[in-house]
């Protein structure tokens, strides 16, 4: 039986974004919306002459209505389960289920997955899940249950980790909390090599799995280098340019815990004592002219810009931090640099390290242009999930 959703009307002429199937509405193209609803609830919109167009989670922002279905369906336990099932689906299809040398990955990527606002990452059996939006967060019930019916009942923890994620306007927010298991640390196998993953303390889910392939990558180019890693968090690149065979590694990071997981990794490994960690300011090391140069330097900061406003002193960043890196790069080595700024786009990305390099002066080929992992999918109709760029250059 179909659930009776309230129903909001679309503005004519707006139906653009529905036809090239956007997993967004903003607020300026709805006509009308009943009075009194709940911030996260299910919704129904239709076009003027009242046909259905899509079924999705209320918000009251500029996304007004974050799309979960084209289809007039009930949002409840058997549409979850479908989701989580074409998740896990695919994949066990791109091969990150049932690796014998990976057991963490992202099952849910958002609009990837074609639900807007909703984050789940596995950890060597255990789930993290992070609701980003209000609606997710009410229907999270539904979607810790369908995750575990994928899985076969057969995971070992499922920890709730919103806070931080949801708007400070929801005021409903409860703590972060097991609704599976309790255990806040394990420890995974990404490619072979080990880490030591704290989801309840560490950033984000607690480890950022997206870097997965690029970090294998700068792996195969580590052999008899010497590799400086800048905004190394708990040294995903290091630990991978270390068992590789480099000669040396120095990983930097301002946050003294995440550079306490750093040595934790290194000791997780058992590495050669080939490793020198310090936490301290990126910038200032890049611009101390007793620092030597390295044959690979990794660049991989956060976020620099969160929207539209904060854009171009984001760019002038970026360019100032890669100017740096590059007089850091021993001739005939590597950059691997990356940006993680949704709202810096492939193409200004490239025009600002382009910037750098003319400022640089030195002969730069482009090697390969990364982006993340196939377990974090980009929806073909939202090119904003597009956020991880990466460019490795041969620097002469």
């Amino acid at each position: 039986m179909k659930k009776n959703y309230p129903t909001l009307t679309l503005r004519k002429g707006k139906e653009e974004a529905i036809n090239r199937r956007h997993p967004w509405i903003f607020s300026g193209a709805i006509f009308n919306k009943p009075e009194g609803l709940i911030d996260g609830q299910v919704v129904r919109l239709i076009n003027q002459q009242g046909h259905h167009l899509v079924t999705g989670h209320y918000h009251d922002g500029s996304i007004m209505l974050r799309i979960l279905s084209f289809e007039d369906v009930n949002i409840d336990q058997g549409f979850w389960n479908k989701k989580m099932q074409a998740a896990y689906d695919y994949r066990k299809s791109i091969g990150v289920i049932d690796d014998p040398s990976t057991n963490a990955f992202r099952f849910i990527h958002g609009e990837g997955d074609g639900v807007s606002g909703l984050i789940i990452d596995i950890y060597n059996n255990n789930a993290v899940v992070q609701c980003h939006s209000i609606g997710c967060y009410r229907d999270v019930r539904y979607i810790t249950s369908a995750l575990d019916f994928a899985f076969g009942g057969n995971l070992d923890s499922i920890y709730i980790k919103s806070k931080g994620s949801l708007p400070s306007s929801f005021t409903e927010y409860e703590e972060d909390y097991y609704a599976k298991g309790e255990s806040s640390s394990t420890e995974i196998l990404e490619n072979g090599v080990k880490f030591a993953i704290n989801w309840e303390e560490g950033q984000k889910t607690g480890f950022f799995l997206d870097q997965r392939d690029n970090r294998r990558m700068l792996g195969e180019f580590s052999k008899g280098k010497s590799v400086l890693n800048c905004f190394c968090y708990t040294g995903g690149f290091s630990m991978y340019a270390l068992a590789n065979g480099a000669t040396s590694v120095y990983s930097l990071d301002v946050s003294k815990p995440a550079m306490e997981m750093v040595a934790k990794n290194h000791e997780l490994n058992g590495f050669e004592d080939i490793h020198k960690m310090d936490d301290a300011n990126v910038m200032h090391v890049l611009e101390d002219k007793e620092i030597p140069k390295h044959d690979v330097v990794i660049i991989d900061p956060p976020a620099f810009a969160k929207s539209v406003k904060k854009r171009h002193n984001a760019v002038q960043a970026y360019k100032r931090l890669n100017i740096m890196a590059l007089k850091k790069v021993n001739r005939g080595g590597y950059l691997f640099t990356f940006s993680c700024s949704q709202v810096v786009g492939p193409e200004l990305f490239y025009n600002t390290i382009r910037s750098a390099a003319i400022e640089s002066g030195r002969s730069i080929r482009i090697v390969h242009h990364l982006t993340q992992g196939p377990d974090h999918p980009i929806n073909i109709y939202h090119p904003e999930g597009n956020y991880l760029k990466g460019l490795v250059l041969y620097v002469d």
